[in-house]
């Protein structure tokens, strides 16, 4: 099996989970420690994912797939955003703060899939490796690889990524166009468990 493509090095993690954290808290008027200082690879465009979750439930998850910005600030953004500005949840408060469980993904570029059926795409798909981009027309909607844990079945995650991309969980067109892309992803220990 292809490992996923590290695009930092590994103690990266730290770094960027105190970042996000720190970002957040600043949003909140809460208290975080400072994170410490941004390393040379801070400078790098790098796509980032930020997920919050409580007690291990979803409480916002907020990313850009193209890297645009130096990851330093792509991550702080996007933490803030998942935080505040997730539309599927109300905003954040300073008291929750500490019940929340901060993760940073970050995204290696996506190359296209070259498929041209269901069943060709089923086939390709790296269950636990692939984060996917599901494309048709105007819709579009991603999955990062950490959703495999809950839809590890290729032909539930696909249709669960159709839904999300507000199109029937079995629709497949001449429209649709499918990318892939790996992450390296760093979380918080959980602060509901001991």
């Amino acid at each position: 099996m292809t490992e996923p493509t590290r695009t930092l090095p590994d103690d990266a993690g730290p770094v960027l989970l105190a970042a996000a954290r720190a970002a957040i808290a600043d949003e909140l008027g809460a208290t975080a420690p400072p994170p410490p200082p941004w390393p040379d690879w801070a400078d790098t465009p790098l796509g980032t994912f930020v997920t919050l979750t409580q007690g291990g439930d979803l409480r916002g998850c907020i990313g850009t797939l193209t890297a645009h910005v130096p990851v330093r600030e792509d991550v702080t953004a996007n933490a803030v955003r998942a935080a505040r500005h997730d539309p599927r949840f109300p905003p954040m408060t300073a008291d929750e703060l500490a019940r929340t469980r901060v993760e940073v993904s970050v995204l290696s570029p996506a190359e296209p899939m070259s498929v041209t059926s269901e069943a060709e795409a089923l086939a390709t798909l790296r269950p636990g490796i692939d984060g996917v981009i599901f494309a048709a027309g105007h819709r579009r909607a991603t999955f990062l690889p950490q959703v495999w844990e809950q839809l590890p079945d290729p032909r539930t995650f696909l249709s669960h990524l159709r839904h999300k991309a507000g199109l029937s969980s079995n629709y497949w067109g001449s429209d649709v166009q499918l990318s892939r892309y790996t992450v390296q992803a760093w979380h918080e220990p959980d602060p509901s468990r001991p």
